[in-house]
């Protein structure tokens, strides 16, 4: 798909981080408001896990898929699309919720249609960046992405703790879903974008193509191996820390406060990668992407809740400055007419692990314990996150060249050699 002539302002670029950030807001209040809405039903921890991977599966199953449709239509139309998708199953859900709905599986139903929506959403987001970026300013336009997650993020959460604990879960849900109709009308005034010819391909060739395209840059397939693990470790935190926040943290506002922190340090972490310009973008970005291990350790040590929102804090720093710099290299050595194919293949890969993380995580628990899982969770990201420093390919790589539109198709020209990795963070756009 060839994008639209470039801009020289950041009109379009702010109308885009303002949809995102309104939809990031969504998610972070239907994120807690969820959780406790399965609780207060009398859910378990398994049965939150379940929930919630629900809607990763759905999200992971349909990422190739809308990596081909990404490069075929329109990415403007696909986006608003999916954000009205996304404000129907979340309206559904609050007038459930609302209602008494004393079941899990319709809130999952409802939860899979969320991720179908999310799944198709990402490639077309991540596509669309380069065309509407300014020139030179690829590796900011994704910082300031990240940024627009962050201030959902600490704005969602912290709502989400007022709202629950004033009105209800319902009710919260109910109020977040119509930041996906924001995000949809900011979304509807981008430029549309013509689509790619397909050449003749089926769907399935189209695939087959984005797998090649993946397949051959091994810096690409590795780093997805090794974030699809983290993935899967750092389900712990996120299906048990609602549980022990309920039981001895404070309940709803607090899990509220430790979520606000994650994004409060996301944001951070995106004002640092506005101005860092590594030239070895995944030696700097390797090491902070540990920090994503010390939520679950502190949970595991019985730490309070000032503690937990601090480390918190520093894993959403870690995290967001890692991807910043790992969406700028995919952006820049791939050509513009494969990219949502080929970012697709990344999603899919590194969140495959995520719902089998948050539906066995409550089983895991409830056998060998609460504590002794996020002690394990913690530990093995640690480990896995080492040995990528161990990598030469790591160290060496070098950064992506200055913002171009349509880098070198020729793999040779980018690092071959090694394994990269890192969990990265559940943002479905």
């Amino acid at each position: 798909m060839t994008g639209p002539p470039l801009v020289s302002d950041f009109r379009y670029l702010r109308r885009f981080l303002a949809g995102q950030a309104a939809s990031f807001l969504g998610d972070g209040v239907i994120g807690v408001a969820l959780a406790f809405a399965v609780l207060d039903a009398g859910g378990s921890a398994a049965d939150v896990g379940l929930v919630i991977a629900a809607r990763s599966v759905a999200m992971v199953g349909f990422l190739l898929f809308g990596g081909v449709v990404a490069d075929r239509v329109s990415r403007r139309t696909i986006l608003v699309g999916c954000d009205v998708a996304r404000l129907a199953a979340q309206a559904a859900m609050a007038a459930m919720v609302i209602g008494g709905v004393t079941a899990i599986w319709p809130l999952a139903v409802l939860n899979v249609l969320h991720g179908t929506a999310s799944g198709l959403f990402a490639p077309a987001a991540v596509g669309i960046v380069p065309s509407i970026a300014p020139a030179g300013r690829l590796q900011q336009a994704n910082a300031m992405r990240g940024m627009a997650y962050s201030l959902g993020n600490i704005a969602g959460p912290a709502l989400a703790g007022v709202l629950v604990a004033a009105f209800g879960p319902g009710q919260a849900i109910g109020a977040a879903s119509a930041a996906y109709l924001v995000s949809a009308v900011l979304l509807a005034r981008l430029p549309a974008t013509a689509p790619g010819p397909s050449d003749g391909r089926s769907v399935l060739g189209d695939l087959r193509e984005g797998w090649k395209g993946f397949r051959a840059r091994r810096w690409v397939w590795a780093t997805v191996v090794f974030s699809s693990l983290g993935n899967l470790l750092l389900a712990a935190f996120l299906v048990l820390g609602p549980v022990i926040a309920e039981r001895s943290l404070g309940g709803p506002p607090a899990w509220a406060a430790v979520m606000t922190a994650l994004g409060a340090g996301a944001f951070v972490g995106g004002l640092a990668a506005l101005r860092i310009r590594p030239g070895r973008p995944l030696r700097v970005a390797v090491p902070l992407a540990a920090l994503s291990a010390l939520p679950a350790l502190a949970l595991a040590a019985d730490r309070p809740v000032t503690v937990v929102a601090a480390v918190t804090f520093t894993a959403g720093m870690g995290l967001t400055i890692f991807n910043a710099l790992w969406e700028t290299s995919l952006q820049t050595h791939i050509p513009h007419s494969q990219l949502s194919r080929v970012s697709s293949w990344d999603d899919f890969g590194s969140f495959i692990c995520q719902p089998l993380g948050q539906a066995l995580v409550g089983p895991l628990a409830a056998g060998i314990g609460i504590t002794s899982t996020l002690w394990l969770a913690g530990g093995l990201q640690i480990f896995i996150t080492a040995l990528l420093l161990c990598v030469p390919a790591i160290r060496t790589m070098p950064a992506a060249r200055a913002d171009t539109r349509e880098p070198s198709a020729n793999p040779a020209q980018t690092p071959t050699r090694g394994t990269a990795a890192a969990p990265r963070q559940d943002r479905p756009g």
